[in-house]
Parts: C-alpha cells; structure tokens; sequence
C-alpha cells in the first residue's frame, strides 16, 4: 500500500527525504505551482487553478512558482506562452521566481526512466498501435474498461532481440501492480483511495522510438520529477486530474521522491451542470477581458468558484483581502456553476468604487479605439465620473459615451417623446434662448434656469421639457444625469449642443 504524507497543521507543510538530495538545502516552506500547458489562450479553469494556488501561498508566506509544460512540441507555442504569463499578471497573481520551462530538462527525465529501466520497474513495450487499437475494440465489444493487458511486461531477451530485428518501436512503460492500494489524505477531500487495478494496466512514460532509444517522457513521469526538483510541497489542481495523482504517487515512491501534499479543486461547470468547455463560447481570460470585466472582478468571481467566505466576510473582496483567510477548509467539493449575474454584479461593484481617473484609463483606449478626437483631460475626467456609475462592463462605456462624440440616433421611445406638440414646442423655444444666450458652457445654474424659463414662458411642464431634452440630446429616455450630459456636451462646442437639440 502506497500512502502520500497527511496534512499536518496549519501550514500542511512536509519534511522531504534530505537524504535523497544531498546536495540541496531543504526548508520547511510552502511551495505551489502553475503548471499549464501553452497549446491555448489562458483558460478560466487554469486561471482559478493559479488563483488558489497563489492564496494558499500568500496566506502560509510561500512561494508561487510558474513552469511551462511545453512538452507537446506540435501543439505548443510561444504565443501561448506570453498570453498565459500575461493574463496572470492582469489578474495580479504574481510568482516569485523566473518561470520553469519543461523541454529544457528533457536530460534529466530520460535519465530518470533509465534509472526505472535497470531497476526493472519500467519495460520496453513492442505492441504496435494496430494491436492495441484491437485490444480496446475486443474490450469494448466484451463490455470492458479499456486497460492494457501488460503483454509485453515479461519479455526474455530473446523476444526483445526479435522485436528489434523486426525494426519494432516501443514505448517505456512503468510496471503497475494491481493488488496495490493508492491511498492519500487530500487537501479538499479527505481522505482517498485508488485501486491499482483501475490505472488502466502499466502506464506510458515515454513516447513510441525506435530499438534502444527512449522517445519524448510524458506527463505523469515529467510532472513527478520537475515537482521534486522544484521542491514543490503541494500540488493543488483540478479534480479532473484525481486519476493521475494515483498514477504519480507510484511514481514517486518508485523515484524514491518526497511526496507533496495534494488538493483537489472543484471543477467549474457551466449553467447546465456540465464541465465548462470551449461549446460555451467564453472561457479564455482573454475573452472576458475583451467583453470589459476588470481583473479586479475576474479575481474575485473566480475565488468565489468553489470557495466560500467565512462569515461575516462581504463576497466582494481583493485577492489580498481573501489571501488573509483562505484555507481549504472552505473549498467545496462539488463542482462550482458559473453564475453570469453574479460576475455581473460584482464587475460592477468594481468599476462604480474605480476613481475617474483609474477608469478612464480603461476607457480612454477604447474611445480612441472608436475613432473619437478627445476633449481636454478635464472633460475626459467628467465624462468618466458621468458614466461610470451606469457602468456594467467597461465596454458598455463605449455605447453610453457615444452620444458625446457622434450624432445620436433616435430610437422608439426618443422619437415618441419628441413627437409630443409640447415636447417641440418647449424645445424650440429652448433653442431660441440659446441662440441669445452670451455662453461658452452650461453649468448646472445656467441649465436649471434656463429649463426654468423655457418652462414658463411656454407653459410646458418642467418634467415633460426635461425628457424631451434627453430625447434630443441622446437619442433615447435612458442615460446619465441629464444636467451634467448637456454642460459637458455644451463645453464640447456650442454647435454642437445645439446640433444635438435641433429636430
């Protein structure tokens, strides 16, 4: 029976085999890792996987540590790469030492499986892809998991011999014993067990080569050795990969390497209960960042994706605030929906508390973006301090701000309002004043007065005067605070107040 250490205290730290690593200096230190593949954009599930890693290390003063596994040489490429580094930047989830690329310690894992090889607990395997293509059909067709029947485990050197004179490749595989149970305390979901015997038969750890060569190490092996040698202490990923942790603590144990702790996270599932896939349209941070949510929400939301605030803890939080408290006593076991109301919510919590400063930094690049000449920085600044309060995402800043630099159109309920004899007979004369008006802007003042007046001197209602200028001005009933709209508008040009008035 193969057992992974308990989790001891606070910290859940482990005391590693020195003796295997002489020549290193170990430390009691909580140390976690990213280890994502760059064959895609950084997905929301890698994301909340680098989230909690990055809590668990600030709350326990450890470190986070990135390594690029980009051992699928096809599928992988530097794009990637640069994309996921800088969505966990925009996230704000920095590490602390210079990240870890895989391919470059391909030595040092083949080293590693010939180590197995002498020991016997890896073999060469000569069953080509047709025979096993066969394996699983007749498996299949008997109602059967398919599983490697191990054919090849106890070949005598004169098999071998033939293989290779037939120009046979093979595959390394490790020796797998059915009778042994993998068990382990887990981190979210206690304790854990895994019979041997549904690994599948002795697994893969190295790629298809040509007689005495080993081809390219695969995942379970290569994980195994990089989390060691970057004395990771606990592996915290997705539930998805429960399966492999049985097959690496062999592993370990086989290496004679320290075991990590493990933590196996809820996955993130969509509105139908169903694992969150690319068939849901957006799963790329980089998708939620072109729809205008902020890194701020983004951050908080996924936290809240399989983790629950202690009580009396608001759950619109900073990743400092939650890194004070975060545990895994408090991650769920189920699988977390993703609640677009609630990303909603809190996006726009985020960018109501952002200082006009702060989100025209969002803003200004996207209304340069649409083509618009700005006004001077102090208009900018308004007009920030006027939509943000409407703001859902911050592309929404783009629609609303429209009517500030392009003619609006009139929708239905503008047209309908403007429509109304009073409404063209309050406007006009409106129009008339400001044509007598000596003005370079409307000020609060000056608009109330002048509605006022208008109101007066036509006998039109001050309310019914004040939804037609809206209409007028931006083209529907809905938007900002009406005064503050036509003093910025006014200051833009008084033409081009005018123009917006004129019916």
């Amino acid at each position: 029976m193969v057992r992974a250490p308990p989790c001891h205290g606070g910290s859940c730290g482990f005391e590693p085999r020195r003796s295997r690593f002489p020549h290193k200096k170990f430390i009691l230190k909580v140390r976690v890792r990213l280890a994502p593949s760059p064959t895609g954009n950084l997905h929301i599930g890698t994301a909340r996987t680098a989230l909690f890693n990055w809590l668990f290390a600030r709350h326990e003063g450890g470190d986070f540590l990135i390594r690029i596994e980009d051992t699928d040489k096809e599928r992988s490429k530097v794009e990637f790469t640069e994309n996921i580094l800088e969505g966990l930047n925009w996230l704000g989830l920095n590490w602390d030492e210079t990240p870890v690329i895989q391919s470059q310690r391909s030595d040092s894992h083949r080293k590693a499986i010939l180590q197995l090889l002498d020991k016997g607990l890896a073999y060469r395997c000569y069953t080509s892809e047709a025979e096993l293509e066969e394996m699983r059909k007749k498996q299949k067709d008997q109602g059967q998991p398919p599983r490697y029947d191990n054919r090849h485990r106890d070949l005598s050197p004169a098999q071998e011999e033939a293989f290779k004179a037939e120009g046979k490749t093979a595959v390394i595989r490790f020796r797998i014993q059915d009778e042994t149970t993998i068990t382990w305390n887990d981190l979210v979901r206690g304790h854990m067990s895994w019979s041997a015997a549904d690994l599948g038969g002795d697994m893969v750890i190295a790629r298809r080569a040509s007689a005495n060569e080993i081809g390219d190490p695969l995942y379970n092996l290569v994980v195994v050795l990089d989390d060691a040698e970057m004395r990771i202490s606990h592996v915290i990923r997705g539930e998805d990969h429960i399966a492999n942790t049985a097959k690496q603590i062999l592993l370990y144990e086989a290496l004679g390497l320290p075991l990590p702790n493990f933590a196996h996270t809820p996955l993130i599932l969509n509105p139908q209960g169903r694992k969150l896939s690319k068939r849901d349209g957006v799963t790329s941070i980089n998708d939620f960042r072109a729809m205008g949510y902020t890194a701020e929400a983004m951050a908080n939301y996924m936290t809240l994706l399989g983790w629950s605030v202690p009580e009396g803890m608001e759950e619109r939080f900073t990743v400092q605030e939650a890194s004070k408290v975060f545990g895994f006593d408090r991650v769920n076991k189920a699988g977390a929906k993703f609640d677009w109301d609630k990303l909603n919510w809190l996006n726009s919590q985020v960018i109501h508390e952002l200082p006009p400063e702060k989100l025209l930094q969002l803003l200004e690049p996207l209304w340069l973006e649409a083509g618009w000449d700005l006004p001077e920085k102090k208009w900018c600044l308004e007009l920030a301090t006027l939509l943000g309060p409407s703001l859902t995402l911050v592309k929404d800043g783009v629609e609303q701000a429209k009517p500030f630099f392009e003619e609006p159109p009139l929708k239905p309920d503008g047209i309908k309002q403007l429509a109304l004899t009073d409404a063209q007979k309050g406007l006009k004369n409106l129009q008339e004043q400001l044509e007598r008006t000596p003005w370079d802007g409307v000020n609060n003042q000056t608009a109330q007065d002048l509605i006022t007046s208008v109101a007066k001197a036509t006998d039109v209602k001050k309310g019914l005067l004040m939804k037609s200028l809206r209409a007028a001005l931006l083209g529907q009933m809905q938007g900002p605070d009406l005064i503050t709209t036509w003093g910025l508008l006014a200051r833009v040009g008084k033409d081009r107040a005018r123009l917006r008035v004129n019916l």
